[in-house]
Order: structure tokens, then sequence, then C-alpha cells
């Protein structure tokens, strides 16, 4: 052991101080680099991670010149009479620039790994950026900054070719551990260069292993909180249901039943325009919104496949996307006009969003999560009364203190819900809240969620792709495809009379032929080799018509009219129906392998498969639907 242990005192004074500032440094730049899109990010990305590429001597060489007596730096320090130069403050500055690239790289890979989700979310909810940051995105990238600050001061701990070119060696002032292994080996002290690279390796494996340690039991315990409320979800979710004593329909349907009224007035009741007014257009490279809309306060759903731009439209909306063009008006309130330059930030707009995975705050407690919107300078006593409300509203009292992965996917919905309707906003955006749920339970939350939308007395849009979820929530429906919107009205004029075929496509219409009008009441149905009369109008542009599959009739007297024989070419089976793929006019293959799908319930299938083909299929004039 030596007798001089500068080396460790003077090691640690500067690593630490080197760990202080880098750990400021290095989250403000990582959290600035993470939203920064304007010019030379490439460049300064460089810059930030250069002395984790260059040789120590050439940053020590960079640092020596530029705070040398002839430097910029160092000139400037002269006329205070205080040089950096072979003084321990220049070994601390070394060890800070050496190890900040550490120190940024992995807390910029901690702040992106945050899901985006909850930091849009929060914006919706009024939060401001500062507020973001220090209560969403700091707690959840607190393990990887925790790990990079380890690093970081690892790092700083173990410079040696920086600090020997700005700081020298100097015994009792600037030789750090690194240089007396270094030098004791240059002079043959073999022994003492073991004993200081045990000690820097001890110290440095400790930070390491005390990080990971952590990391694991913090894991561990999560684990365990699933695991149990996993086992006693469970056991409420199934123990009645396998007893079979109808007890567990019963409390469902109580619960559902039994919702409260969650109120949410709107902040503006004496505005003269009520309503959401949408306008807007928006180009990305391979797809082009544009789409035009008003809505009231009944839930309006946006209906179409994946891709068609739902969502976009409630991103806008929310000002989380900025239209190309256009104009969004709630109640009366410009939220966005690109003629005027008007685009108000998200959390100003005052719109409740549920996203898709409901982007709850894994660090916040189920009442922290639903009192993280609402307005400043609540007292205590009112915050907790607002959240228990919501919680009872939801059916969910008594979780208030459960962490969102202690809940189970239902729950999490729910919670997403209460917190939105929490601060009372204008506008709620439902963006297809039930796609992450299994069948029992979305059918049971879909009940709440109608009961829910009817008492909220604000704007509700609603998107999903699935049509029956869109007809059962929402009385009126926005059709969209491609960016477009292609049907607007109630439920039952688009379900009964798409205007074209892709609507009855995305409404479930599955049997489509095209058409050519024969006379004002017939017309010729090409690929099913038919002539069909209809009752409506014939439009001039129509240029198809269709038939839903369960509105296929089938008789028994071949003379009614639009009454084809059949053949069967093949079934599909599901637990309550079946779909019977029919060939029309011949039971010979023809181009098309069938003309027809049927949907009869199982009960009918039962007495329909003995009998002999053909079967003959009517086609109701009443039910025919022509479109373009």
């Amino acid at each position: 052991m030596p007798q001089d242990l500068s080396p460790l005192w003077i090691s640690l004074k500067t690593s630490l101080l080197a760990t202080f500032i880098t750990f400021f440094i290095g989250i403000a730049t990582a959290y600035w680099m993470l939203g920064y899109r304007g010019k030379g990010k490439s460049l300064i990305e460089g810059i930030l991670v250069a002395p984790l590429i260059l040789p120590p001597t050439v940053v020590g060489f960079i640092l020596l010149v530029f705070f040398g007596k002839n430097g910029p730096m160092g000139k400037l320090m002269e006329a205070f009479d205080f040089s950096i130069v072979f003084t321990w403050y220049g070994a601390a500055i070394a060890a800070t620039v050496v190890s900040l690239p550490l120190m940024y790289k992995t807390a910029l890979g901690a702040f992106e790994q945050i899901d985006r989700n909850l930091l849009r979310v929060a914006r919706t909810l009024g939060a401001n950026e500062l507020n973001i940051f220090w209560r969403v995105s700091l707690p959840l990238a607190f393990p990887g900054i925790l790990a990079a600050t380890t690093l970081a001061f690892a790092r700083a701990l173990g410079e040696f070719g920086a600090t020997l070119m700005l700081a020298g060696n100097i015994p009792g002032q600037t030789q750090t551990i690194p240089m007396a292994i270094y030098f004791a080996v240059e002079a043959g002290a073999i022994n003492e260069a073991w004993f200081w690279a045990i000690a820097i390796i001890m110290i440095s494996l400790s930070g390491i292993i005390a990080v990971n340690f952590w990391q694991e039991c913090r894991e561990k315990s999560t684990k365990a909180d699933r695991g149990i409320r996993g086992i006693g979800q469970w056991a409420r979710d199934n123990g009645h249901r396998a007893s079979g004593n109808g007890q567990w329909a019963m409390g469902n349907g109580h619960r559902v039943s039994s919702i409260e009224k969650i109120q949410s007035p709107i902040p503006n009741p004496q505005s003269p325009i009520s309503g959401l007014i949408v306008d807007i257009e928006k180009i990305l490279p391979g797809f082009h919104l544009k789409v035009s809309f008003n809505a009231d306060e009944q839930p309006l759903g946006l209906l179409g496949g994946s891709g068609a731009g739902k969502s976009m439209v409630l991103r806008c909306i929310a000002g989380i996307e900025t239209p190309t063009k256009g104009r969004i008006v709630l109640n009366g309130r410009v939220l966005f006009d690109s003629e005027q330059g008007i685009n108000l930030p998200s959390r100003d707009r005052r719109v409740g969003f549920v996203v898709q995975n409901y982007a709850l705050f894994p660090n916040m407690t189920v009442a922290q999560n639903i009192a993280f919107g609402l307005p400043k300078g609540l007292s205590k006593l009112a915050i907790k009364q607002r959240v228990e409300a919501q919680l009872l509203a939801v059916q969910l009292q008594g979780l208030g203190d459960r962490y969102p992965h202690q809940l189970s996917g239902g729950q999490q919905q729910r919670v997403a819900l209460a917190r939105a309707l929490a601060s009372s906003p204008e506008a709620l955006l439902l963006d297809e809240p039930f796609s992450a749920l299994d069948t029992h339970l979305r059918s049971q939350l879909e009940q709440q969620m109608v009961t829910t939308l009817a008492d909220y007395q604000g704007i509700s849009l609603f998107v999903t792709h699935n049509m029956e979820e869109a007809y059962r929530v929402c009385p009126n429906l926005l059709v969209m495809e491609h960016g477009k919107a292609v049907h607007h009205g109630t439920k039952y004029d688009i379900f009964e009379n798409p205007t074209t075929v892709s609507v009855a496509q995305l409404t479930g219409c599955k049997n489509f032929s095209s058409a050519v009008a024969i006379s004002s009441q017939v017309v010729e149905a090409v690929d099913w080799d038919c002539t069909l009369q209809v009752v409506e109008s014939i439009p001039n542009s129509f240029s198809h018509v269709g038939i839903r599959a369960h509105q296929i009739a089938f008789t028994d007297n071949p003379n009614q009219e639009n009454t084809f024989p059949c053949w069967l070419v093949r079934t599909s089976e599901t637990p309550h129906r079946m779909t019977l793929f029919l060939r029309l006019h011949s039971s010979r293959k023809i181009s098309r392998d069938y003309h027809l799908q049927a949907e009869i319930f199982k009960e009918k299938w039962a007495t329909l498969k003995d009998k002999p083909l053909p079967w003959y299929v009517r086609l109701d004039s009443l039910r025919l639907m022509l479109m373009k």
C-alpha cells in the first residue's frame, strides 16, 4: 500500500465534480436534442460525441490550446489572474469533456424510449413543457439517467490522456489514479500499480453493480405486483363464471347499468356557436388528408380501414399534428386557422384524448393520473373529491393508490377515460379505445362507453375500424377512405343507403356486381348474370348493385320476383352462423367460383342443408342497394 493516497482523493474529487457538471449538461442537451428539428442536427450530434471517438490525447491537446495562455479562454482568465492548466480544475474539465458523450447518448436513449403518446396526452391535459419534463419525462427516464450517470463517473475516474495533457502529473495536486498506475509501472513499482488498479476497479464496478442491483429489484417488484394483480383479477373475473350460478353475469350487468353520470359542462356556455367545425388538409409523403365535417353533441364515429386518416384527424384536432392548411373551430373558438396564423398549443385546446394504448403515466398512481389535468390552484381536498368522483363514475373506487401495471386492460381503459374527462374538456377524442381488449371485456366496456357519451355534454369523436362497434356506439358516422370523407350522415342512412362500393364494403356488405340500367325500375347485374327489379329510382351515376349477406332469403317459390336457382359451392362456419357461398343458374364451374355470400343462423342451416339442389334465393328489391 502506497504511503501517498492523494491520487485517490484527487480522482474522487475530480470525477465527482465532472459527473455533477455532466449530469445537468448531459440531461439538458439530450432533452433538447430529442425535440430539435432544425438545421445542422447531425453536425451538433457529431460535436457532442466527438470526445468519445477521438484519441484522448487529441482531446487533451485541443483543451490545452483552448485554455492555454495564448488560447481564447486562457487570455480571458488571465485578466482575473486565474489558470486552468496544471491544476485539479483542469483535470476535472478534462474528465467532464470525455465523460459528457456517455452521459448524453445514454440519457438521449432513455428519453427516446418513452412512449410519445404519454407526452402528447400530457399536453392535451393542459401541461406545459416544463411540467411534462419534471412529472413525466424525467421520472420515466430516471433508470436510464442513473445508468448514464454511473457510466459517466466511471469514465471520468479512468480518464488519462486528456488529463495528462491539460493538468499534467503533479503529485499531490493533479496526479489521479490512472496516472499513478502509469508512472508506478514506469518506475517498476508493480505492487503499487496493482494497488491502484484494484482500487479503481472496485470503485467503478461498485457503482455499476449497485445500479444493476437496484434495477433488478425494481423489475422483480413490478413482476410481483403484476402476478398478485393477475391472480386476484383471475379470481374476480372467473370464479363466478366457473361456478355457473349466474352471479358473475348479474354482477357485471349491475356494474354496467349503475354507472354514475359524468358531468362535463362546457367551459364556454355563453358561446353563440356550439359544435366542432373541421375543414383541414394535411399533405405527407405518400398520404394526403383532406376532410371537412361538422359535429354536434351527439357522438360522431369516424369509420374506416387502417391508413384511412381517422387517427390523423383526431391528432390535428388535439394539436398533436399541424394541418398543412385549413381551419378547426370548437364552440366558436378557433383552434387552428392557416390563413390567420392561429395554431393553439395542445394544452390550450380543452380537448380530452384517449389513445389506443391508453398512455397512462406508469410512474403515477391511478389517482395521480386522473388528477394530472385538473386546474392549478385547487385545494388538496377539492382534488381528492374530484378524483374520487371520477373513480366512482368508472366503477374503480378503492383503486386510486394502484399503479397502471397493477390494473387489467379494462381498468386501464376506464382510468384513461376518467383522466380525459376530469378536466371537463369541450371535446372528447377516442382513438379505438377497445382495440386492446378481448371480446368479452370489449362488450362490457362498450355499453359503459355508450352510457358515458350519452351523459357527456361536449363534442365526442369515436375512431374505429369495426363497423358493428361504430353502429352500436355512434348515432352519426363519417366514413373515411384514403384520407377523404366519402360519406357523412346518420348510421341508418350510411348502412341502408351507402353511396359507394367502398362505403358499402366498410359497413360489411359482401355482395356486389357491376350493373347497368335496363329501364326505370330494372337493372342488369352483369357479374351475377341476371336482371333485377328495384324499388328506388336509378341514379344517373350508379355503377354497381349490392345486397348484404344476411338479407338474402331462401324460398320454395321459384316464381317470386328476383328469385334464382343456386348451387352451394362451399360453407364457412362461425359459432352461431353459417356463411354459404352460392353459384347462380348452373352447377357447372364458371369464371367465378361463386356469385353470392349468404349468412344464415345455424337453426336455418339445419333445415336447409338436407334439401335437394338447386335451392332458390330471393334478392328482395327493397334490400338491393344501387351505388357508384
